[in-house]
């Protein structure tokens, strides 16, 4: 077999040789590190252009770690796989270990403690069965919802994946059934519903839950949102809410109508940068407790979400009125990706039908019209 030729970096160690992508049948390249560990020369593969990510950056941080020691060589971590048992609970404690702190952590160490570690925290992955899934699954949808069975599935091919790329263990050799989840679920108000729910909006004397339903109510705001909304993020003056942190991902900017003006104007400002402080002024965790209570008292349908309701509302009144494109109204909700929009699509397309079924009759009034002054003439 010839000796393929080898491409040097910028980076002392490093190099690729020239390859193909098994994935798409194209060019690659394949990088290459070499380091002395223990007076021994170690050349090993850091990974593929593309299949990989590999950069030779990257390449260079991988080098260095295994050359102070952060990281084992293939070898040893390929020894460390057959002389450790790797159950999936001690995955999870050097997934964590591994993971800097996010704010889903929180939520995570739950799910795995409270659905995970009982079930199959003692196996080995390559231990796990495809019907051992099957039944946790089966098990979990007896009490939770699909999209939180969802939620803990995918952390458990998390963890599992975590030890496959640290050649802790071998995989589960099977792809993970998840449940179908529909989150299509829209809700509406009637124009009776909406009158009460207006009408209990003004009789609440707690002036932080009634402004929170009615910022979401006019600007379609996520409660999220209005938790991390300070009062430096709204500009009065250029008519802008500065939106920290979205769903969708980077900070975004929507404008602040002269209903969400007049509420913000007329809010209480307490010694705290939040618009809706928590405890001590700090950012709140969830939403006013006198909010359910608004709801009760107008009679809305238990099912019926508060918050995500409203913010459902919204977003119907203004795709239902036809002068509102698709786009601008992805903008307005902070949408990542347009397909999360398209919820809203059907409502726009009974706009533009009653639309055109008003610009038909209109045309047939006239032609009937022209008929009738032609017959007369006759």
């Amino acid at each position: 077999m010839p000796v393929l030729k080898r491409f040097k970096t910028n980076y002392p160690g490093v190099f690729f040789i020239q390859g193909t992508s098994p994935a798409t049948g194209k060019p690659e390249k394949i990088f290459y590190i070499r380091y002395r560990k223990a007076g021994k020369m170690i050349e090993e593969k850091a990974g593929r252009q593309f299949d990989d990510d590999m950069t030779p950056a990257r390449a260079n941080t991988l080098r260095t770690d295994r050359i102070r020691g952060k990281k084992p060589t293939r070898k040893e971590a390929r020894k460390a796989a057959t002389e450790i048992k790797w159950t999936v609970d001690r995955l999870w404690h050097e997934y964590v270990h591994d993971k800097p702190a996010t704010k889903g952590w929180t939520v995570d160490h739950y799910r795995y403690k409270k659905f995970l570690e009982a079930p199959l925290g003692r196996k080995e992955p390559g231990a796990i069965s495809q019907i051992d899934v099957h039944r946790l699954r089966i098990n979990l949808s007896k009490t939770l919802r699909p999209q939180t069975v969802k939620h803990v599935l995918r952390l458990l091919a998390r963890i599992i994946n975590f030890g496959v790329k640290k050649g802790l263990c071998f995989g589960l050799g099977f792809k993970i059934e998840m449940p179908k989840v529909n989150n299509l679920r829209t809700e509406d108000l009637t124009i009776e519903q909406l009158t009460a729910l207006l009408e209990a909006i003004d009789q609440e004397i707690d002036l932080q839950a009634a402004n929170f339903m009615k910022l979401v109510l006019c600007t379609g705001m996520r409660r999220g949102e209005l938790f991390k909304l300070q009062w430096p993020d709204v500009d009065f003056e250029r008519g802008f809410i500065h939106i920290r942190g979205p769903k969708g991902g980077q900070d975004q900017k929507i404008p602040l109508n002269q209903a969400a003006k007049g509420i913000l104007e007329a809010h209480p400002r307490e010694e705290s940068l939040y618009v809706f402080p928590g405890r001590g002024g700090g950012q709140r965790t969830r939403y006013p407790k006198r909010i359910d209570a608004i709801k009760e008292r107008a009679g809305l349908p238990p099912d019926f979400r508060p918050l995500h309701g409203l913010r459902h509302f919204f977003a119907s009144q203004l795709a239902s009125s036809g002068q509102v494109d698709m786009f601008t109204l992805q903008k307005l909700l902070t949408h990542k990706s347009a397909s999360m929009t398209q919820r809203y699509a059907h409502l726009r397309d009974e706009a533009l039908r009653r639309a055109s079924d008003l610009a038909g009759d209109l045309l047939g009034q006239v032609v009937n019209g022209n008929k009738g002054k032609v017959a007369n003439e006759e």
